[in-house]
Parts: structure tokens; C-alpha cells; sequence
């Protein structure tokens, strides 16, 4: 047995030495946090602990002599690459959910703990109802057992929260909450729950570092329809200058007394909580202190996802250096690459050293891709020291990655031929590109969503009987959440949003072949409305706002329609005229190359 293969061995065994303690034959582990999200502090990160696994999304169910661990299609290869299967049964999500593997494995009479301010609501009554008809029970439980185990389990942050500031933000946090006050009026209720991080930041034009890769800060807030607020925060992450921003219509209290607060202030009072935002343990405090409790989204959620003017003007900002600081890049991985002396690493460093050249840089909007040859084939593939490996001639280099800077997220992904593309390589690659551009060039109407506009980016790839197993589309933040809701271009999972002016989505059709490549090609996107001469309703239409070669090395021009390769032509120009500017030397010689026309 290895080394790493004992470590998970042995905390899996103390978890079931605290579960029998406690009287429980098994437990239910999220990779989430009390917000429910999806990016977690290192305190918050008990799945990794226990099982190995790195991914952003899973969850495990641990029995006495059984565990399974459950992803989905983005990490079905990361997760058998880290997860030790002696441990643990692999399970695809969404064809197989832990309620699913529960019903196979849960005997009569069996007690299986939660955390209720891990789950929501409405995953306690399906899990309950599932263990019911086993007669086994759901036990929500006071104290995490995983944290009872983990001994060196990082405290939650305690660093201050700082103010956003307006030039940034382009809407002041008192007009923000005014606005959340009129929606509750129009409801007839007293108050909302905000428990997404997220929504905190953005409704209080706040920012934090509690949570690497996303800047949000550690907090709950109750909005009220006076226009007033009451922010749950940790004392010590309270500074003068916090305090004055946010003013007299924001009472500043200390984060461990949320819910009492939420037991004993609202009897008889109508609060909005979100159930997909907010964990049970929300719901049984206002419901056991006499709360009339209207279960709707969030409010901030899709006024958060509608950017103003100033959040776009940040963007196009953030864009532009951004996207300059990765033509850099591949000047520089087009020259070392084919030489050998790289590697999945040091590539990712470089490359974060060019977003660090700007002098914006904050963080890493999440940690970057960077696959060479078959782990460009993990589709959220991370490289570390047991994985990492050298970039080399006759293959493909995938890198995603992103940065986070004060006026905006960016996020966008590039596959590189190294050395000579296979003619498969190219074949499928330009397969991907088609159904990019066909995203790209999209025209819809009013009220379209994005599950209705996912098939144009696959159907290049469907006619040759391949496909990719992730959505097409993400919102992003305004130095926020790199994935952002409530938008999303998917068939599952979401996707059921109308698009709007002004939301940001991604653009990313790709194609992966297991053992060999993977194949991505991601550009963020502006909603804006549209002039169709003759419509008979309101169209819309996309605004790329990445502008980043696309490798021509990999595109069989033959492939392509004239107005395929119209728009590649175009955008490269745009590219050009956008990027050049920005650049001297050698790099600028090599982007004017990597622009030309095909």
C-alpha cells in the first residue's frame, strides 16, 4: 500500500470510528460550504481531506463497509486518478446520485447523519424520503464528524473585508438595497436571507480573500424592507474603513449570532430564503422561531448577473490586459515548447508571472488548467508534482485559466499544437472551432435560454458522432464568482434562465479523447440586444470579448464555410488591432502571424 494510499486509508477509518461513536451508520459528505458554494475556504474543504479528491463539485456517502465518491463528467477521469477505488466506489453524476447508490446499500434500521448547514432543504426531504422507504433515517447532526477527526483543520479566515469601490461597482450599495427593499414590499415580505457570498459582496459592494480564487468575505446578511441590513461577519474582519462605507443603514454583528438571530427576531414576519442558495439549517431556524418562510431566488442573483455599464467598461478593461498578457504567453510556450524544457508547471507559473506583469493582478480567477497531451483530457485537470508533465513535440497543450483584477473576472481557454497536429487532431479541433463560431454568431429572440442555444455549439461535433461531457456555457462575476448564475448555455444541469442584456456568458465547445488530448475553445461573451431588419420581436445577439489567436495550425480551413471563415478572419483582425498595441518585439511579430488570414 502506498504512502498516499494509507493517508486516505486511515482518516477513512477514523471517520467511522467517530460515526459508531455517535451512534450512526453513515454520513453524507458535500464538497460545499455553509453558502453553498461552489469554490470553498480551505476550513470548508472535508471531501479533499477525506478522500483525495481536488475537483470543485462532488461528494461522497460513507457506510460502515462501503463509501462511494460521486462526479460529474468533468472530473470522471481526475477523480479515478486521485481517489483510491479500494476506498471508494466511483459514481458518474448525473446517472448516478448518492440517493441512488443509498437505496442499493442502505439496510433497515440504518441511522445516516448530515450536516444541515451543508445540504439544502430540498436534498434532506429526496434523501429522507429515500432512506425512508429503506426504514432507514436521516440524522441531522449537530457538529460536523469529519471536523471532529481532522486535527489540523484550517480555522475559517479571518481577514478583513474591504470595500468595492464605485468606480468599479457603477451602483452604490444603499440604491442597491433600496432596490431589494421594493421587491420585498411587492411580495409582502419583511426580510430576505443572503447566504450566498456572492450576493453579499455584490449587494454591499464588498469584497474579501476568505476564499481562494473568488473574493468574497466570510458573512451572512438579512436585507429588510426599510432598506436596511444586518451583516453577520466575524469581528475581526470589521475595519474603520469597512465601517464607514457601509454606513448607518448597515448594523454590523458578529457572524456567530446569525442564527439565533434568525430563531428569535422573525415570529410572524414573511422572509424570503432562496432553497437553492440557502443550507436546511437556514430554513429550520426561521420555521422553529414562527417565520412565515417564502421560499423564492435570492434577489441580488440575477440583478448580480445583468451588468451595468461600468461592470461591462471594467470587463473590456480587465479584458485587454488580460488577453495580452496570454498572447504573451504563447509567444513564449511557441518558442520553449517544442524544445521540451517545460513542463505543465512551469507553464502555468509563466504564465501567471505575464498576468502579474500587468500590476492589477489580485489572484487567479481559478487555478489554471494546464494539460499537456492525455491530461489535457481530464476535463478540470489540475497539475501537481505526481501528475505533472512535460510539454513536448507532436502534441496538444491545453491551458484554461483566468484572472481576477478589481474591474472584472476573466476566463478563457486555448488549445496549442507543439511541434505537428495529427490530422485527427486538426479534423476534431476544427469541429470544436465550428461549433464555437456557430455560438459566436448566434442571433436569438427575447426570453431565449441557453439550454436552446447549446445545440449549436455541438451539432459540428454530433454529425461526426462525438460530443463533450460538460456544458457549454458559464456566467462570470464582476470581480466575482468565475461561475456565476443563475445564466447558463446547457442541456443539463441548468440552462433554463431567458438571457438578458448586459449577463456575460462563456463559450467553450471542446472535445476530449481519453489517454491522448484534449481539445477546448473558450472566449466570454456579452449578451446585447440586436437590429434584424424585419424582426417581429426584440433579438439578441452575442459580443465576443476575449481576443486571443486561435492556433491556425490546428484549423483545416477546408473544413470551414465562407462565412466560418469570415468570422475567424475577423476576429483575428479584431484581435490584432485590439492586442498589438499592447505588445513590442517579438511577440508582436508572432501575433501578427498568429492573425493572419486562412
Amino acid at each position: 500500500m502506498s504512502t498516499s494510499a494509507a493517508h486516505y486509508t486511515k482518516r477513512l477509518a477514523l471517520l467511522r470510528a467517530e460515526l459508531a461513536s455517535r451512534q450512526l451508520d453513515g454520513f453524507v459528505v458535500p464538497l460545499t460550504d455553509e453558502h453553498m458554494s461552489e469554490y470553498v475556504g480551505a476550513y470548508a474543504q472535508r471531501l479533499a481531506w477525506l478522500t483525495g479528491f481536488g475537483g470543485s463539485a462532488g461528494s461522497a456517502v460513507v457506510l460502515a463497509e462501503k463509501a462511494a465518491v460521486f462526479v460529474d463528467g468533468r472530473y470522471t477521469l481526475q477523480v479515478r486518478d486521485q481517489v483510491d477505488g479500494a476506498l471508494y466506489d466511483y459514481c458518474d453524476l448525473p446517472a448516478k446520485q448518492p440517493t441512488d447508490w443509498l437505496v442499493a446499500e442502505a439496510r433497515e434500521g440504518m441511522r445516516i447523519g448530515y450536516d444541515p448547514w451543508l445540504h439544502t432543504r430540498d436534498w434532506v426531504a429526496k434523501m429522507r424520503e429515500t432512506l425512508a422507504a429503506k426504514r432507514a433515517e436521516l440524522v441531522a447532526v449537530e457538529d460536523n464528524p469529519v471536523d471532529a477527526v481532522w486535527q489540523d483543520r484550517p480555522a475559517p479566515s479571518l481577514a478583513p473585508a474591504v470595500p468595492h469601490g464605485l468606480e468599479f461597482a457603477g451602483k452604490a450599495h444603499e440604491d442597491k438595497l433600496s432596490d431589494i427593499a421594493e421587491w420585498l414590499k411587492a411580495r409582502g415580505a419583511d426580510a430576505a436571507v443572503l447566504s450566498a457570498l456572492d450576493s453579499i459582496a455584490w449587494a454591499l459592494n464588498i469584497r474579501g480573500s476568505d476564499v481562494a480564487r473568488t473574493p468574497v468575505a466570510l458573512s451572512y446578511a438579512i436585507a429588510k424592507a426599510d432598506g436596511t441590513v444586518d451583516l453577520f461577519i466575524a469581528p475581526e474582519k470589521v475595519t474603520d474603513a469597512l465601517r464607514a462605507h457601509l454606513g448607518n443603514r448597515v448594523s454590523i454583528r458578529d457572524r456567530a449570532d446569525f442564527a439565533q438571530a434568525l430563531a428569535s427576531e422573525y415570529a410572524g414576519k414573511r422572509v424570503t430564503v432562496d432553497p437553492e442558495r440557502a443550507v436546511a439549517a437556514i430554513f429550520e431556524a426561521l420555521g422553529g422561531g414562527g417565520a412565515q418562510i417564502d421560499a423564492v431566488r435570492d434577489p441580488v442573483v440575477l440583478a448580480k448577473a445583468i451588468k451595468n455599464a461600468t461592470e461591462i467598461a471594467g470587463h473590456d478593461a480587465a479584458q485587454l490586459r488580460d488577453n495580452a498578457a496570454l498572447v504573451r504567453f504563447l509567444h513564449w510556450i511557441s518558442v520553449v515548447g517544442p524544445q521540451g524544457s517545460e513542463t505543465e508547471l512551469s507553464a502555468a507559473a509563466k504564465l501567471q508571472s505575464f498576468r502579474e506583469a500587468t500590476g492589477k493582478l489580485i489572484d487567479l480567477s481559478f487555478d489554471t488548467i494546464s494539460g499537456a497531451g492525455p491530461n489535457g483530457a481530464i476535463v478540470h485537470y489540475r497539475a501537481e508534482e505526481r501528475t505533472n508533465r512535460a510539454i513536448a513535440p507532436d502534441m496538444l497543450y491545453l491551458v484554461d485559466s483566468g484572472g481576477q483584477y478589481r474591474d472584472g473576472t476573466t476566463d478563457i481557454t486555448r488549445t496549442i499544437a507543439i511541434g505537428t497536429p495529427t490530422e485527427e487532431m486538426r479534423t476534431r479541433f476544427t469541429l470544436v472551432l465550428k461549433g464555437h463560431i456557430a455560438l459566436a454568431r448566434a442571433l436569438f429572440p427575447q426570453g431565449t435560454r441557453g439550454s436552446q442555444l447549446d445545440v449549436l455549439a455541438r451539432r459540428a461535433l454530433w454529425e461526426a458522432g462525438l460530443d463533450y461531457a460538460h456544458g457549454t456555457g458559464h456566467g462570470v462575476g464582476s470581480f466575482l464568482s468565475v461561475h456565476e448564475g443563475p445564466q447558463r448555455i446547457a442541456t443539463f444541469g441548468g440552462g433554463d434562465e431567458p438571457l438578458k442584456p448586459g449577463m456575460i456568458v462563456s463559450n467553450e465547445p471542446g472535445y476530449y479523447k481519453t489517454g491522448e488530448y484534449g481539445i477546448r475553445i473558450e472566449n466570454l461573451v456579452l449578451v446585447e440586444a440586436r437590429e434584424v431588419a424585419g424582426a417581429e420581436k426584440p433579438m439578441l445577439g452575442f459580443r465576443t470579448l476575449s481576443h486571443v489567436p486561435i492556433d491556425r495550425a490546428l484549423v483545416d480551413a477546408g473544413m470551414l464555410d465562407a462565412s466560418e471563415r469570415a468570422w475567424l478572419n475577423a476576429y483575428h483582425a479584431e484581435t490584432l488591432r485590439r492586442i498589438a498595441p499592447l505588445l513590442e518585439g517579438d511577440a508582436g511579430v508572432w501575433l501578427s502571424q498568429a492573425c493572419a488570414p486562412v
